[in-house]
C-alpha cells in the first residue's frame, strides 16, 4: 500500500545514515534492498533483522569456512552429516529465513563441534595448509559472546586488507554458496544427493579464507559454483517429478483476499517445500480443512501427486512482500516451509508455525512428522466464511516437459515468423516501486511474443489475461525459483533443433533479483556463457564498478532502463 511503501522508504533512508561502516552496529548487503543500494548499518536491516541476528548470520558464515576449510584437509575423516548439516546451516543465513538468535547460536555450536571432533580426530599435523585461526575457532559461550566475536567478520574491515574488488567477489561466491545450498537442502530432504556438489560447498565455503586471492581465480570460482548449482537444481528437478509427477497445465483457483475463499476451515503453506506440503496433506486428508498455498507454493498445484488431494483447495495471496496484509487477513495458521518470512506481528504471531531452518521470535517450530498442533490451530479458527466476491483463476504448469511437448508447434511458428521472440520475465518479487517496470514491459511485449515466467516475480505480471498465440498461452508460467533449470532445458532443446546456441535463439532474459537464490541462478546462466541478460530493479550492492565492468565486458550483462528503451533492443535482437 502507499503508507506501507512510505514507512519502508523511510526505514531504508533511516537505515543508511551510518557512514562509519567499520565500526556500525552491522553490515549486510546481501540482498536487493539493502539499504540506499549500499548496506544495512543499524539499529536494524531492511529485512527487519537486528545486529544480533546480523552478528551470529556473520559468526555462522564464518563457523562454516572454518569447518569446511578443516574437512576439506580431513578428507575421509569428516564428521558424519556433514553434507546435510552444512547446506541447512548456510541456508539458515540467506535472507529472510531464520530470525532466531537460539537457533542460529545452536548451529554455531554444532559448527564447532564438528570441526573440533575432525581437528582431534586428524590431528593438527594432518590439517597443513589449513590456517591456524580457523583451526582455532572456538566461539563463545553464550550469544552475547559470540556477538561481540562477530565484530571481527564485519564485511568492511576486510576492505582495508584485499580491497573493496575482491571482498566483493568473495561476498558473492558465499551468496552464491547461501542459493545452492537452498536448492541442495530441498533435494537431498527427498533423496537425491550429490558428492561433487557437496564437496564444492566445502571447498568453496574453505576458498573464501585465502590469503591473497587474485580476482581471475575469485571470478572463476563463483562461475564454477554457476555449474554446481545447475546440477542442483537438476537434482531437485528429478526428486520433485520423480515423487510427484511433471507439472501439467491446470487452472488454480485464486483467492486474492478473504472475502472470495471457499466456506470451511483454512491452512495455509508458504515456502517452497513440496515435502512439508505433501505431509500436511495426507495429515489433512478427510478433516474437512482445506489447504491454500501461498507465494511460491502458487506452482505445487499443478504437480499430479500434489492436486490428487482435493482439498488442496488453490492459492491465497501473492508473493512474499504481502504477506503481514495477507497473513492477518487469512482465518487460519500458517505454515512458513522456507524463505521468505518477514517476522509476524503480534496480531497473528500466535498462528504462524514454522518447519526448518525457518525461524524467528516466538513462532512455533512444526514437524512434518507430525503436524496436529498446526492442525489443531486450524480447528480452532474461523476458517473462510461465505465468499462476498467471486476469486480468479490463473493457469499454471507450464514446466519443461509441457513445453517441450509442443517445441514442434514453438519451432514452426518461430521459422515462419508468427512467434517474434519469448521474453523470459521472472525472478523475486519486493516492495519496491521500481519493480513496477517488469509489469510494464510485460503489457508493452507485443502479441506475436510469448512470455515464460517463475518464481514469486510472476506476481508482477500474472494479473494480467495475456491471450494466446498458437494455441498456446502467451503467458507460460514454469514454476518456482529452481524451475528455472526447465527455461534453461527448454532454452537448450529450442537451439538445438534451430541449429544455434542459446545466445543465437529469439529470446530474452529479464531476471528480477531479491536473495542469494536469484545470486546463484545469475552465476548459473552466466557459466553456461548466456549473455545480454538485464537485471534489476537496482544490481547488487556487492557489484563494485570494477566487477560490473568485467561481467559487462565478458557477458554484456545489463542494468534495466525503461521498458520501452530495453523492449526496442531486445525486439532488434541487440
Amino acid at each position: 500500500t502507499p503508507k506501507e511503501r512510505k514507512l519502508f522508504d523511510a526505514l531504508r533512508r533511516l537505515m543508511a545514515t551510518s557512514t562509519d561502516i567499520e565500526n556500525a552496529a552491522m553490515f549486510c548487503f546481501q540482498c536487493e534492498q539493502t539499504a540506499k543500494g549500499e548496506g544495512c548499518t543499524g539499529p536494524r536491516g531492511v529485512c527487519t533483522k537486528d545486529p544480533q541476528v546480523a552478528g551470529l548470520q556473520d559468526h555462522l558464515i564464518h563457523g562454516l569456512q572454518a569447518l569446511s576449510a578443516v574437512a576439506v584437509r580431513a578428507g575421509a575423516q569428516r564428521s558424519e552429516g556433514l553434507d546435510e548439516f552444512v547446506p541447512k546451516a548456510a541456508f539458515a543465513t540467506l535472507t529472510n529465513v531464520n530470525f532466531s538468535p537460539e537457533d542460529l547460536a545452536a548451529m554455531i555450536r554444532e559448527c564447532y563441534e564438528r570441526k573440533q571432533r575432525m581437528v582431534d580426530h586428524a590431528g593438527v599435523a594432518a590439517l597443513d595448509g589449513v590456517p591456524a585461526d580457523l583451526i582455532a575457532w572456538l566461539p563463545g559461550k553464550d550469544i552475547e559472546a559470540m556477538c561481540a566475536e562477530a565484530r571481527a567478520f564485519l564485511i568492511p574491515r576486510r576492505f582495508a586488507k584485499l580491497g573493496k574488488d575482491r571482498v566483493c567477489l568473495q561476498e558473492l561466491l558465499v551468496y552464491g554458496l547461501k542459493g545452492l545450498s537452498a536448492y541442495l537442502f530441498h533435494a537431498m530432504e527427498l533423496g537425491q544427493k550429490s558428492e561433487e556438489v557437496s564437496n564444492f560447498i566445502l571447498e568453496a565455503f574453505a576458498f573464501v579464507q585465502k590469503a591473497d586471492p587474485a580476482v581471475p581465480e575469485l571470478l572463476g570460482m563463483c562461475l564454477d559454483l554457476g555449474k554446481h548449482n545447475l546440477t542442483a537444481m537438476k537434482l531437485l528437478d528429478e526428486a520433485n517429478t520423480s515423487t510427484y509427477g511433471h507439472p501439467e497445465p491446470t487452472k488454480v483457483v485464486w483467492v486474492k483476499d478473504a472475502t472470495e475463499g471457499i466456506p470451511g476451515k483454512a491452512i495455509l503453506v508458504s515456502g517452497h517445500d513440496l515435502l512439508d506440503l505433501e505431509a500436511l496433506l495426507k495429515q489433512t486428508e478427510g478433516t474437512g480443512i482445506k489447504v491454500w498455498t501461498h507465494g511460491e507454493m502458487l506452482p505445487c498445484n499443478a504437480y499430479p501427486g500434489l492436486k490428487k488431494y482435493k482439498h488442496l483447495a488453490g492459492h491465497y495471496g501473492t508473493a512474499w512482500q504481502n504477506q503481514r496484509k495477507e497473513f492477518a487477513a487469512f482465518p487460519g495458521p500458517i505454515l512458513m516451509t522456507t524463505n521468505c518470512y518477514i517476522p509476524a506481528p503480534d496480531s497473528y504471531l500466535s498462528r504462524v508455525f514454522c518447519c526448518a531452518p525457518v525461524g524467528g521470535i516466538g513462532v512455533k517450530l512444526a514437524n512434518r512428522k507430525d503436524f496436529s498442533e498446526v492442525i489443531e490451530a486450524a480447528r480452532a479458527a474461523p476458517g473462510f466464511a461465505e465468499p462476498t466476491a467471486e476469486p480468479a483463476s490463473l493457469t499454471i504448469g507450464f514446466a519443461r516437459n509441457t513445453v517441450l511437448g509442443v517445441a514442434d508447434k514453438v519451432i514452426a511458428a518461430a521459422k515462419a515468423g508468427a512467434l517474434r521472440r519469448i521474453f523470459l520475465v521472472g525472478g523475486c518479487d519486493g516492495f519496491e516501486k521500481e519493480r513496477n517496470y517488469f509489469t510494464e514491459l510485460a503489457e508493452k511485449i507485443p502479441d506475436d511474443c510469448v512470455i515464460l515466467t517463475l518464481a514469486c516475480g510472476k506476481f508482477k505480471i500474472n494479473a494480467r489475461d495475456y491471450g494466446t498465440l498458437g494455441g498456446l498461452p502467451r503467458l507460460l508460467d514454469m514454476g518456482q525459483c529452481n524451475d528455472a533449470y526447465s527455461a534453461i532445458v527448454v532454452a537448450s532443446e529450442l537451439a538445438k533443433a534451430l541449429g544455434c546456441d542459446v545466445n543465437g535463439l529469439p529470446l530474452s532474459f529479464v531476471l528480477s533479483w531479491f536473495e542469494q537464490k536469484a545470486v546463484c541462478i545469475l552465476l548459473t546462466l552466466l557459466h553456461l556463457g548466456i549473455r545480454r541478460i538485464y537485471v534489476g530493479p537496482r544490481l547488487p550492492a556487492f557489484f563494485t564498478p570494477t566487477i560490473l565492468s568485467v561481467l559487462a565486458d565478458k557477458f554484456d550483462l545489463r542494468a534495466i532502463s525503461t521498458p520501452d528503451a530495453d523492449l526496442a533492443t531486445m525486439l532488434a535482437g541487440k
